[in-house]
C-alpha cells in the first residue's frame, strides 16, 4: 500500500485529523554521583502528539528541544518522548536523550501528579540521569510559573496531521519535459561532516524516455569535497517513494550506492517536525508554477552509516531534512538555503529566476519560511515573493561566495547573509528535461547569519539572532 493511500485509509478509518504541539521550559539542578556540587540545568522542549490531548486517558507524545547543564554540555538536538497521563495513572513522565563528546545521556522522570498538592506535583520533575543505562547522577526541575505560565499557554497548537512518507509518491504521470527531485542534507555533529543525497527523475521534453539518476557528496571538515553519481537508468515507478540503480528512498529510510560504491549510504530518518511548504500548499496539489519545493521532513534525524574513502561515519541523531521538488525544470538562477537553527526552529529559502517569457526578466522571487517556536513567517508563503501588490516582497542578492536575502513583512524584518566558501563547496552540470545545461554550487558546511528584528515603539529592535558556522546548507545555480 502506497504512503498516499495509506493515509487516506487512516483518515477514512477514523484517525485524528488534528495533531497537539507545545513548548515547555523548566529550570533545575543536577548532582552527579561523586561530586559534592549541583549543576544548573536549563530543559527546552517542544511537544508534539499525534492527536487531540486526552485529558481523560493517556497520551504519547514525542519531544524535542534543547538542554544545558552547566560546565558540562549543550546539545540543541535532545530528543525523547513523553506520557501525559495526568488522571488516568496520575503522572507525567519524561524520558529524553541527548549526547555530548560522543557520549549519549538519558534524563528520565515523572512529575507525580496529586490532588493534594496539584501545583507542585504538576511542576516539579524529579530525575535520574544515565550514561549508557548506567545511572551517573540525579536532580530536579521546575517549571517556573511565574515567567512561563503565559508563553506555554500560548504556545499550544492543534495542527492538521500529515504522514510526511506521503509526499514521498511521486507525482509524475508521463508528462513530457517534467523533473523530480528528492534530496536531503545533513549534517554529522560528532565529525562536522556535511552530507547530500539527491535522487532525480527526468522526462525529456522530446517525448523519449524517462530516466532516473543522482548523485551523492560528502563534505569534510578536513579535506576535500568528494561525490559520486549513480544512474542514469530506467525509471520503475515505486508507489513509495525513489528506486532506481540500487538506490531507493522510501518513508523512514535511505540506502543506495554510488561510482561503483565508493560512496555507500544506510540511514534510518526519524522527522521531528512537520512537513513545511516553502511555496504555497496548493502550488504542491496543483502544479501551475514552473516548480514548487516542499520538504517532508523540515527537520529530521538519522541514525545510520556513510562509507567513503575507506572511512565510515557512524550517525547517530544527525540533524538534517528532506525535501522534494516537481517542475519544468532548474531557473535560469536560483540560490537556496537550509538552516536548522536549534530548539525546533527552522528557516527555508528559495529564490529564483523563472525561465518563462516575461518572468525571466524580473529580479530573483522569494519564499522564505521561517519556522520559529512552532509558528511559520510568513503567514502565508505569497508574501515574501510577491509583497501587497508587489510593494514590500523580499529581496534576494545572488552571487558566490556571499549572497543575501532581505525582507519585512508586517512587524518584522528579517536580513539573511549566506557564505559558500570556494573550498567547501562542490560544482555538478546536469542536463534539464528541455536538453540545457544547469551547474549548481552547493554546500553542506556553509556559513549563514540571520537577523529578525521587530518594529518596537518606534524604532527596530532584535527579537532573535542565529549564527551558523560551517552547519548551513546552501547552493547557487544558472542555466
Amino acid at each position: 500500500m502506497s504512503a498516499a493511500r495509506a493515509a487516506r485509509t487512516a483518515t477514512r478509518t477514523g484517525a485524528p485529523a488534528r495533531g497537539t504541539t507545545f513548548r515547555e521550559t523548566m529550570l533545575g539542578t543536577l548532582r552527579l554521583d561523586g561530586e559534592d556540587r549541583t549543576r544548573r540545568v536549563r530543559l527546552d522542549l517542544t511537544v508534539s502528539a499525534g492527536h487531540v490531548l486526552r485529558l481523560l486517558g493517556t497520551t504519547e507524545a514525542r519531544a524535542n528541544g534543547r538542554i544545558r547543564i552547566a560546565d558540562m554540555l549543550d546539545d540543541p538536538y535532545a530528543e525523547g518522548e513523553l506520557e501525559i497521563s495526568p488522571l488516568a495513572r496520575r503522572r507525567i513522565r519524561y524520558r529524553v536523550t541527548f549526547t555530548a563528546d560522543g557520549r549519549r545521556f538519558t534524563l528520565d522522570g515523572w512529575k507525580s501528579v496529586t490532588p493534594r498538592r496539584p501545583v507542585s506535583s504538576m511542576t516539579v520533575l524529579a530525575y535520574s540521569l544515565h550514561e549508557d543505562g548506567a545511572r551517573i547522577g540525579t536532580g530536579t526541575l521546575r517549571f517556573p510559573l511565574g515567567t512561563q505560565l503565559p508563553l506555554f499557554l500560548a504556545s499550544f497548537r492543534f495542527p492538521r496531521q500529515e504522514d510526511p512518507g506521503a509526499f514521498l509518491v511521486p507525482r509524475w504521470h508521463g508528462e513530457p519535459g517534467r523533473t523530480e527531485v528528492w534530496y536531503t542534507t545533513l549534517t554529522d555533529p560528532a565529525t562536522g561532516t556535511g552530507l547530500w543525497l539527491h535522487h532525480e527523475l527526468t522526462a525529456p521534453a522530446d517525448g523519449s524516455e524517462p530516466y532516473a539518476h543522482g548523485w551523492a557528496a560528502v563534505f569534510p571538515q578536513h579535506g576535500p569535497v568528494r561525490h559520486a553519481r549513480f544512474g542514469p537508468a530506467p525509471w520503475t515507478p515505486d508507489e513509495s517513494g525513489f528506486s532506481a540503480d540500487g538506490v531507493a528512498v522510501r518513508p523512514g529510510r535511505l540506502s543506495g550506492a554510488a561510482g561503483g560504491g565508493t560512496l555507500r549510504w544506510d540511514f534510518a530518518e526519524r522527522s521531528v517536525g512537520e512537513p513545511l511548504f516553502t511555496f504555497p500548499r496548493w502550488s504542491w496539489r496543483r502544479p501551475l508554477l514552473p516548480a514548487a519545493q516542499m520538504l517532508p521532513a523540515a527537520r529530521a534525524l538519522y541514525d545510520g552509516t556513510f562509507t567513503h574513502d575507506d572511512t565510515t561515519l557512524t550517525l547517530t541523531a544527525a540533524p538534517g531534512a528532506s525535501a522534494r521538488i516537481y517542475g519544468h525544470g532548474n531557473a535560469r538562477r536560483w540560490a537556496w538555503l537550509h538552516a536548522d537553527l536549534g530548539g525546533g526552529d527552522v528557516l527555508e529559502i528559495v529564490a529564483a529566476v523563472s525561465m518563462r517569457p516575461g518572468l525571466r526578466r524580473l529580479p530573483p522571487l522569494v519564499f522564505l519560511r521561517l519556522r520559529r517556536q512552532g509558528r511559520s513567517w510568513p503567514r502565508r508563503p505569497e508574501r515574501s515573493a510577491a509583497g501587497w501588490a508587489g510593494a514590500g516582497r523580499f529581496r534576494a542578492g545572488i552571487a558566490l561566495p556571499t549572497w543575501t536575502v532581505t525582507g519585512r513583512t508586517g512587524l518584522r524584518r528579517i536580513r539573511v547573509e549566506v557564505t559558500q566558501p570556494a573550498d567547501r563547496t562542490l560544482a555538478l552540470d546536469y542536463t534539464d528535461p528541455d536538453g540545457g545545461h544547469a551547474t549548481c554550487r552547493n554546500s553542506e558546511r556553509a556559513d549563514a547569519h540571520v537577523l529578525l528584528e521587530r518594529w518596537w515603539f518606534g524604532g527596530w529592535r532584535t527579537e532573535a539572532e542565529w549564527t551558523l558556522a560551517g552547519t548551513a546548507h546552501a547552493e547557487v545555480g544558472t542555466r
